[in-house]
Parts: structure tokens; sequence; C-alpha cells
């Protein structure tokens, strides 16, 4: 019999708890990085370059040696040797182009903010004051600032390296054999049916998580020591040892509770690796903690891709081709994952739709900017955008509506499992039901018919509604997928399962939490595996030490993926305890059965408690001959495949034609996440997500001027939006199980991004088509609203862009101003 059989209805699955971990986090009863105090601890000030481009001169560190309470100053210079360079983990194509990343950076500066020196100081105060008497003299050189300049190769950003181009990657249906030939079906398109070309601008963004980027490290015990407010504990151990030459067992990494991360805390970074080598050259504790500012300017930022799409369709709407061509910017060096990132996208272009045809054409780009890096979503949401934006245009030409065209191309329900043209197998689904009861808490037909009375009367506040519908590929495994892209880790996750003599659960967990509710969900997960109550469940995580293993927390993989390790873990203990509770019960192996926390002999009423018998284990007074005494157990998940949680979301914004103001009315949203663990987690994870996805559409952009200098350095002119900026949400579920994983679960933590941004937009765009306008560069200011409507004057009321008319196009330098006070 297995575990799983005649299993209880679940107590703790599908309730909503409240998280565990709130109580200490939200009243300040927890230990963030920077609350770390150490005796004898120093502190370290970074000295960043103001040029986005330049060669180091002259570096004179004498005055800020001399300084108070100052320990040490160091250069690129001093450490040249032991420092390496970061790595990058994702070579997408063997002929990868990657520049050399110093921590610190030796005889040049590749982008405004990257680290000249260090210095070193008894308080953190003394360190940034004497930061301030470093003198760098620099030779300013040209910088690569616009993308479509840098992917000419017009200015190099590492002129060693004779281009900027560091990748091409093509994925091509009709050559992986999942398709036919898209230029074929563009052409006969051409000729007897609909081709559509549109370009789109994902802007630049900056992840603003809650809690900048913190590092301690102490080197004076056995181990060295490093606590860092980071997403990815047992992966940054591995690289301080392979890039800094220590074995990996001297060296213990905690990430304590992290105040956010949305990718932004996955990285490896230049500040964690200098305040490794600090600490190890002093033989004292060092701490660094970044400034906002710095955390804008040097934190990795997100996004920043061209896309250009060419959609084939018959005159019925039905899509017969899409080829993308898109150019990613990677920033001055190739981050950890992110020459990949936009390769996570070409698998979701295609979204729920059944092309035929397929060609995804992606040029990666070096610039003299901050690196970029996964940002929630990671490729998904760029992917996600585009295509939504393009099937409105497609709904736009026939005369339908926007849900009427996605319905002739979407995969129905009974068509799962379905293999897409990029080979993807979605294992479940159901878009008709996601979409009508996404149409009615949205209250649709109403706001159509509203919308036609506004254009009617030529009213100044004209209405949009967007349609966003979509899916994501998460929970990033399996590892044999991701080592055919030739990424550099494994998709795998790892769980134990501790047994006390009391009967109490110690979970022990690879994932490493930063603000998901893993501690509660987890313990939910146990609390019905094991038939134990949810408060005697512990839950362990991000210290290397006490989960040993892990590939840690990013891409909606924990539940989909730990979750999975977990159950695997808890159904040996079961395993396990059942010849123990046989002995104890004088009875055959074959004859015990598991139900609701008690071990018992079918056909009658003897039975033993979970409790019980780990209790009986630990005595071990009593144990069958060749039987340890633990219950303990580990395990190791691999998923087969990738997770596919789809959804439909329908936005209603308010225009202002006069003005350009714009003003949300309502948003509703339907995801279809397979079961649900806790809903007021999902319902916190969805709203999260929606408002970064808005924010996107509406206010985020990292802006530089013409020498490359983020002038969106502060809060002032990153507008990030606050809970007095948004509306309430209507959101809600259908449920479409998994069928790859025990519990039937799929990723929830980035849908909401993923969806929101098209939503938004094409509802914005759907307001301005009596005014011929087809697209509004992102984020969709007033100021952007307005020249949209008034370079359209002379357009006939109720007209439209059609195949043929012109695409707006923007230069790279039209940014709008970033306090523009624009508002939900």
């Amino acid at each position: 019999m297995t575990v799983t059989e005649d299993r209880p209805a679940a107590l703790e699955i599908g309730n909503k708890r409240r998280r565990k971990e709130d109580q200490r986090l939200i009243t300040g009863r927890t230990k963030w990085t920077d609350n770390i105090q150490l005796t004898g601890m120093l502190h370290i000030a970074m000295v960043r370059s103001p040029f986005a481009h330049a060669t180091i001169t002259h570096i004179d560190t004498a005055e800020a040696a001399a300084a108070p309470n100052v320990v040490a100053v160091l250069t690129g210079e001093d450490v040249k040797d032991e420092q390496g360079s970061l790595p990058n983990a994702w070579a997408i194509t063997p002929d990868q182009v990657t520049p050399n990343h110093p921590s610190i950076a030796v005889d040049r500066v590749a982008f405004a903010g990257e680290v000249v020196a260090v210095v070193i100081a008894r308080t953190a105060a003394e360190a940034r004051d004497a930061a301030e008497l470093v003198d760098v003299d620099y030779e300013e050189l040209p910088a690569a600032l616009d993308l479509r300049e840098s992917a000419e190769d017009k200015v190099l950003a590492h002129p060693d390296l004779g281009t900027n181009k560091s990748a091409f990657w093509q994925f091509d249906s009709e050559g992986a054999g999942t398709g036919g030939n898209v230029d074929a079906a563009i052409e006969k398109a051409r000729a007897d049916g609909i081709v559509i070309e549109r370009e789109y601008r994902q802007q630049r963004l900056i992840p603003a998580f809650m809690e900048p980027r913190s590092v301690v490290v102490d080197p004076t015990g056995e181990q060295l020591t490093m606590w860092s407010a980071t997403q990815n504990p047992h992966i940054l151990r591995f690289l301080l040892a392979a890039v800094l030459g220590m074995s990996e067992s001297k060296i213990r990494v905690i990430a304590p509770d992290v105040g956010g991360g949305f990718g932004g805390k996955l990285q490896v970074t230049p500040e964690e690796f200098i305040t490794f080598m600090a600490a190890r050259r002093l033989g004292k504790p060092v701490k660094y903690t970044e400034t906002r500012s710095e955390s804008l300017m040097a934190a990795h930022h997100g996004r920043d891709q061209w896309q250009k799409l060419t959609l084939a369709a018959t005159k019925e709407g039905k899509v017969t081709g899409l080829k993308v061509d898109l150019i990613a910017d990677l920033g001055a060096y190739v981050a950890l994952v992110g020459g990949g990132v936009p390769v996570l996208g070409a698998f979701m272009f295609n979204s729920i739709y059944k092309f035929e045809a397929y060609q995804f054409n992606c040029t990666t780009v070096l610039t003299n900017k901050t690196w970029t890096d996964a940002y929630r979503g990671a490729g998904r949401p760029e992917a996600t955008f585009a295509i939504e934006r393009i099937m409105d245009e497609l709904a736009h030409e026939l005369g339908v509506d926007p849900l009427e065209v996605r319905e002739r191309n979407w995969i129905k329900n009974t068509e799962f499992p379905f293999t897409t043209v990029c080979g993807m197998e979605y294992d479940s689904g159901n878009y008709e039901a996601a979409t009508e009861r996404a149409k009615e808490i949205f209250g649709y037909d109403a706001l159509r018919a509203e919308q036609k009375q506004r254009r009617e009367s030529n009213d100044p506040i004209q209405l949009g509604i967007g349609v966003s519908t979509f899916t994501e590929m998460c929970g990033l495994a399996p590892s044999r997928v991701l080592g055919s892209l030739n990424y550099g880790a494994g998709g795998w996750e790892s769980a134990s399962v501790r047994m006390l003599p009391t009967g109490k659960v110690e979970v022990v967990t690879g994932s490493s939490a930063h603000g998901q509710g893993h501690e509660t969900a987890w313990s939910q997960i146990i609390a019905d595996r094991l038939g134990v109550p949810f408060e005697d469940v512990e839950v362990l995580h991000g210290d290397t030490q006490v989960a040993a293993k892990g590939m840690d927390t990013y891409g909606s993989r924990s539940l989909v993926v730990g979750g999975e390790a977990l159950v695997r873990a808890a159904d040996k203990v079961i395993e396990k305890a059942k010849p123990i509770a046989a002995h104890l019960l004088e009875a055959s192996v074959d004859d015990i059965e598991f139900k609701g926390g008690r071990f018992g002999v079918k056909g009658t009423d003897q039975g033993l408690a979970m409790a019980e018998i780990a209790l009986a284990t630990f005595a071990a007074h009593n144990l069958p001959d060749g039987i340890e005494p633990t219950l303990d157990s580990d395990a190791t998940y691999d998923p087969v495949a990738f997770s596919f949680p789809h959804g439909t979301h329908l936005c209603a914004m308010e225009i202002d034609t006069e003005t350009g103001g714009l003003k949300m009315r309502k948003y509703a949203c339907v995801d279809d996440i397979g079961n649900i663990i806790n809903p007021l987690i999902v319902a916190g994870q969805v709203h999260g997500g929606l408002v970064q996805g808005i924010a996107q559409a509406l206010w985020e952009e990292a802006v530089h001027d013409d020498a490359g200098t983020l002038v969106s350095a502060s809060f002032v002119d990153y507008l990030v939006p606050t809970a007095a900026d948004t509306i309430s949400f209507d959101i809600d579920h259908t449920t479409s199980p998994s069928t790859t994983n025990t519990l039937g679960t799929k990723g929830v933590g980035e849908a909401g991004t993923i969806a929101s941004t098209p939503a938004v937009v094409n509802a914005v765009v759907d307001a301005l088509r009596p005014f011929g306008v087809n697209d509004v560069r992102m984020p969709c200011t007033p100021e952007r609203v307005y020249k949209a409507i008034h370079a359209q004057d002379g357009a006939e009321s109720g007209g439209g862009a059609t195949e043929g008319a012109a695409t707006p196009h923007f230069d790279e330098a039209d940014t709008a101003d970033r306090t523009d006070g624009s508002s939900l």
C-alpha cells in the first residue's frame, strides 16, 4: 500500500491560516542582516565611479587611510590577484562574449556606480566620511548607452572585446520539428490574410526591494560565516568557494529574514565578494549595508528590451505564424543568469495559443549601464506583454472583441495535455472557465456598453478595457531541460523531515524564503501529511549548515519543487515508521495502515499515534531487528516538467483626453494555479504581483542621462507605488490541478506581475483608439498619453490604426518627466 491511499480529507491544506512568520516580521522581533552586531566588527563604504565609462588613471588613498578610525583602504589593484571574476552561470551560446567582471574595478569602469575603492573603518559613518576623501582620477571614454546603437557597435562598452554583441540565440519551430516555416506563413498571410508588425519597448526597471542589500562576514571561527540578504545562500556559498579559492566546507552562508527580493537578490554581488575578501584579509568581522541610492544605482536592473513582432493570421483571425526579433540590454556585464532571461521568455511568446509556426531571434547586447538580470517573472512578463499587445492589434484589425480573437486561437480545455509550438507540454488548464469567471466579476458587458456610450457622446473622459490572458512556465526545472539550455545549475530541491521524541516535527527546506510564507505553507503540508498539529511543525531554512542542500528561491519554484521534495520526505518518514508500528502492535507490516496521524491494524481498533512511534524510536528499547532508531528522512526532487499556471486579467482605465490624466476604474483577475495550500498567502502574492506589473505600465522607469548617469536614483524620481496609489482588486481562482506533482500545485509568485502590465496598457490604448493611437510607450504617463492623443490630431473620431498605419516610434532618449504625479 502507498502512503497516499485512503488519506483522510485535508485538515490544513486550503485553510486561510495567518502566517506564522508575520508576528516577528511586522513587530520587528527578528534579525535582519543589518541588525547583526559582532564584537570588534568593522564597516565598509564603497567608492563608486561617477562615470559610465572611463579609464582609471590614478587613485590616491592616503588622506582616506589617515582619517579617524580607518583600518584599511583597498583598491582593485590591491585585490586583483585574488578577486577573480564574478561568475556567469548561463552562457546561452558556446561563443557568448562575456567580459571579465571584477568586484573592484582595476583600470577601467564600465558603468556609473561601479566600485573603484573600499574604505574599512570602525563605524559606518567614519567609513562613509573617509570614502569622500579617496581621490580618483578618470579619463572619460565614450559610453554605449542607446540599446539599438549599441547593438550596431557604434560605441563599444568594452573596447577590448571588439563588439557589444554578447550572443545571438534562436528558436525556430521548423528546425526544432515542432512547427512550420514562419517566413512561409508570413508570406502567405501577406497574399491572402493579415500581417501585423509592431515594435514594443520594455523599459529598464529596478527591483526596489524593501530591505537594501546587506552582508556581514565573520572570519574568526573554524568556518568563515557570511550573513547576507540573499535569495540564494546555497548558490552563494558554492560560488564564493569557486571564485575565491576556498574549501566550500569552510564557508557557511546564512540568509536571515530577508525583506523582499523580486529576483533582485538572486545575484552573487561584488559587495558580497568584497566584504568576504576584506574580512579574510583583516581577520575581523566586517559589515556592508548599501544606501537606497546605491541599491537603485548598482543592484541589478531588469527588463530593458526592444521587441519587434510580426504576426501572420487568416482573414478569420486564426494566427498562422509569429516571428519575434528581440534585442536585450545586459548592461555592462553578463550577470549570473542575466544572459538567459530572454531565453526563458522565448518559450512563452506563444502563450496560450495554438500557433502553427514560430521563430524567436534574440541578440543580447552589452552597454555601459548597470547589468540586468531576473526581475519578478524573468522573461515571461516581457513575452506576455508583447503577445497580448499584438493580439489586441489583431482584434482591432478584424473589428472584433479582443476576447473573441483570443478564444479563436487558444488551447481548448479538452485538448490538454497539449504540446505547444515550442515543444512545451502544458499538463492542464481551462482558459474558458477562467475567462468566463473574470468577465463575470469584472462586469465586462456592462463596461463595454458604457464605453460605447462615452464614445458616441464624445465624453472627454474615455473608458478603455484591457485584456490579458496568460500562462507562464515556472518552477525552474527539470535539470535535464536546463542542461539542454546550457544553464549552469540544476532545478532540483531538497527537504528533510525530523521527527523529535516529543512528536514535534522539524522541517528543513533547501528553498530560502524572503517573504513568501514558506514557514506557514510548509507547516500546513506536513500537518496534513503526518497528521500532526500545525503548531507542532517548525520550518528551518536559509542556513547552509542547517539546510545542507538546496537550490534556493526564484522562478516560482518553492512550492512546486521544494514542496514536492517535502512531501516525499514526509512519505519516507511514514514508511520508516510502519515496521516499528507493526512490531509494537504485534502485526504484519502489510496490515498496517496510516490515517489521520495514527498507525493502525486493518480491521481492528488497535493503533499508535505518530508521536508514540517517535518516542518509541527515540528510546529504541523495543525495535525490530535491523531497524535504525530514527524516523528522520531526506528527499531530493527533480521535476519532470515545468509548472504552467494561467489566468485572465481585465482592467478598466479612464483617460482624461484633455489632460492625459489616467485613473484605474476596475481590475479583476481569475488565476488558475492548481490546488491552493493557503488562500491568504495566494491573495497576498497576487496583490503584490499586480501592483508591480501595474507599476511598470504606469510609473516605473530607470532613466539615464546622456552621460550614463542614473537620474532616477532615489524614490523621489523612481516612482514606486504605495497602497494609496492603488485600488482594491477583485481576484478569484479556477482550479485545474497540476498532473506533474503530488500536491497538484502550480506557481503563483510571479503571475500577477506577468499578466497585469499588458492588461493595463491594453486598456490605455483601447481608450485612445478613437484618436488613432495604437501604442503608448511604458510607463504610460499623462504626458505620454497627452502627446499620443495630439500626435494624431486630424484623425477622424472612431478611426483606428490599421496594418498600414504608422506605428509610433520612440527614440531611446524619449523619457518623460518622472515626477509627473500620475496616479491610479
